[in-house]
């Protein structure tokens, strides 16, 4: 990993900590994939895109029908619970 890498991914976990007012460092909890025949949807304010099949990083389970988490791209936003086979 190149040192422009390394800031880069700094640089998004700072943006997430102070968006989503999260203490503490980011530990991924476990990777999900999302369910292969769920409809694909395009995200937007707080929601994340999703892809069928995307595998996810859970960063936190917020409630019943929102979890956190982060795709590929290292882009941290809600996904509906309903996406993710538990």
């Amino acid at each position: 990993m190149t040192l422009k890498e390394c800031k880069k991914e700094e640089k998004a976990d700072r943006e997430f900590q102070k968006k989503f007012k999260f203490e503490g460092s980011i530990n991924i909890l476990t990777q999900m994939m999302v369910d292969p025949a769920a409809t694909e949807k395009r995200g937007g304010g707080k929601n994340l895109p999703l892809r069928r099949g995307e595998i996810l990083d859970v960063i936190q389970f917020t409630n019943q029908e929102q979890i956190l988490c982060r795709n590929s791209q290292r882009r941290c936003k809600s996904v509906g619970a309903e996406a993710l086979p538990t």
